[in-house]
């Protein structure tokens, strides 16, 4: 795909399933939320699997390993192995490992997760900023991490100990709502330290570069919900991209995504890699989807029809993408999205 600003989601005659070689899903928020299967879910890539499409889950949270995220996912009823699954803690492993001597001591603030993928480096990792630590990196920890753990960071990286972060993600869906993520505890040693890290995750290339390497994928469709990750990493990645509505997204943030924060697609759900997508053409002055008509009014986003409501919200988002150009809808389309019940 190009680079050029996307101005309407595109249409897909074949299922997605069958258009793309490997699907690359995002997993909270996509799979499941707090440990639970999402709707629609297990099913779908149930007959996704079956018809061909290579599944690969790769996900921004650092703190479980490919072992445990497959026997999780193999519980749920999705068969997964630990070599289907790319985490950013690989991610930020190799690029430790491509800055620091072999068999360095890093210092991690973070999970198992980390651990285990930085040993897969031959890097050894450490517990202290006493440890003589040749670079210090920051994965989600969990809810129970010591606020001791940010002190250790700290001291380290201000004298001077090389700053890696696995991602830098404000939020992580859990069953209970949004909580805070990986960034907000990376923002407590920026605070306390001035310094800034290096991060690995998604949206950012060291991601795109593992997940390619360890998948081999050739025509690969990114699959998430957020959109300052998994879709500006499809964007960086020059790959296409299918949203979800499973997540943190919802219709206001879409349509008033920049460029590099628009998917190729929008589905509801994971059901959507086994369609096809509708075409939304253009229509007198505004774009038509299915049943709906969306135009760009002087202060508002204006929605006339009836049909799907995700064929609403697609055109809706074809008229503010287009009165956006390269920049931010500003037009309000809350009553246009209420009517769609979005």
């Amino acid at each position: 795909m190009s680079q050029t600003a996307r101005t309407r989601p595109e249409a897909s005659e074949q299922a997605l399933s069958d258009a793309y070689d490997t699907a690359l899903l995002d997993l909270d928020g996509v799979v499941y939320a707090g440990g639970n299967a999402i709707a629609h879910a297990v099913a779908s890539l149930g007959t996704a699997r079956s018809g061909g499409l290579h599944l690969a889950y790769v996900t921004n949270n650092a703190l479980r390993t490919p072992d445990a995220v497959a026997e999780h996912l193999s519980e749920l009823g999705i068969p997964t192995v630990a070599d289907d699954v790319i985490t950013s803690a690989q991610a930020v492993a190799r690029l430790i490992s491509e800055q620091v001597p072999a068999g360095a001591r890093v210092l991690v603030i973070g999970g198992e997760g980390l651990r285990v993928a930085l040993r897969e480096r031959g890097l050894e990792p450490v517990e202290s900023a006493d440890d003589d630590p040749a670079a210090v990196v920051q994965g989600f920890g969990g809810p129970d991490l010591p606020w001791g753990r940010f002190a250790e960071a700290s001291y380290a990286v201000a004298r001077g100990v090389p700053w890696f972060a696995s991602n830098t993600d404000l939020t992580i869906p859990s069953a209970r709502g949004i909580a805070p993520g990986n960034g907000a505890a990376v923002e407590v040693v920026r605070i306390a330290t001035g310094a800034e890290p290096q991060v690995a995750g998604k949206p950012l290339p060291p991601m795109h570069r593992e997940t390619i390497l360890r998948t081999g994928a050739k025509r690969p469709l990114v699959v998430g919900d957020r959109l300052d990750t998994d879709i500006e990493g499809a964007f960086n990645g020059e790959v296409d991209s299918l949203l979800v509505l499973t997540g943190v997204t919802d219709g206001a943030q879409l349509l008033a995504a920049p460029p590099q924060h628009r998917p190729t697609y929008v589905d509801e759900d994971l059901r959507g890699l086994l369609t096809g997508q509708p075409e939304v053409v253009e229509e007198g002055d505004g774009f038509r989807c299915g049943g709906w008509t969306a135009q760009a009014g002087s202060e508002h986003l204006e929605l006339a029809g009836d049909g799907e409501a995700l064929d609403g919200l697609r055109a809706l988002c074809a008229a503010a993408w287009t009165a956006a150009g390269d920049g931010t809808c500003e037009l309000d389309g809350g009553k246009a999205l209420a009517r769609l019940g979005l």
